[in-house]
């Protein structure tokens, strides 16, 4: 049986990493998809982990080769997402977390219309503004725009199938745990999972 497919998407600083960190040393039974990008690396980030830094020419190359389910160009720096590591996984039965913008998800929807999208949100405008100053990595030019933007992700919101609030990260997990349980219970994948019992219960 094939895996279920997740992207997680949401405006820069509303804690959507640390919502997936959260997920993942809970769930050893999703992989997350480390992305290739072309910037440099935050302090703290690890190559391979948080995700593969490659140049911009390396980049440029795997994209003109095909290599990538879906790429965009964020705040001047670009991202990509391994096609046939996705593919293999997914053809494995191994669940996959796509930590993605709105861009790439729609690029991956057209090719894996059954995948599932989530949409965190901050609870307001002020709790995205403070996030984002709290980080003491960018500047203040670059906070500018990035809260900016937020508004063009959020217009954004209602091409996903779940939308969370992520004002407390413990309820929003939780929220977000709900929807890989669901996932895994929809009627076409217990089905063809529990084959064996259905077939005992109705002879």
């Amino acid at each position: 049986m094939r895996g279920n497919l997740f992207i997680v998407s949401a405006p820069s600083g509303a804690g959507k990493t640390s919502l997936v960190n959260a997920l993942l040393s809970r769930n050893r039974e999703i992989d997350l998809s480390v992305s290739y990008t072309s910037r440099m690396p935050r302090p703290g980030e690890t190559d391979g982990k948080d995700y593969h830094f490659v140049s911009r020419e390396t980049f440029l190359s795997m994209a003109k080769r095909g290599d990538f389910l879906e790429s965009a160009e964020v705040y001047g720096n670009l991202y990509g997402t391994s096609q046939p590591w996705i593919a293999a996984e997914i053809a494995a039965g191994r669940d996959i977390l796509l930590e993605i913008d709105w861009q790439g998800a729609a690029q991956v929807r057209s090719k894996f219309p059954d995948c599932i999208g989530i949409f965190i949100l901050p609870p307001s405008l002020q709790a995205l503004e403070a996030r984002l100053n709290g980080r003491a990595q960018d500047s203040a030019e670059v906070i500018a725009r990035r809260i900016g933007s937020a508004r063009e992700d959020v217009a954004h919101v209602a091409e996903f199938d779940y939308v969370i609030i992520n004002d407390k990260l413990d309820a929003a997990l939780r929220q977000l745990e709900a929807v890989i349980v669901a996932a895994g219970l929809r009627r076409d994948r217990q089905l063809a999972r529990q084959q064996a019992l259905i077939h005992q219960l109705q002879n």
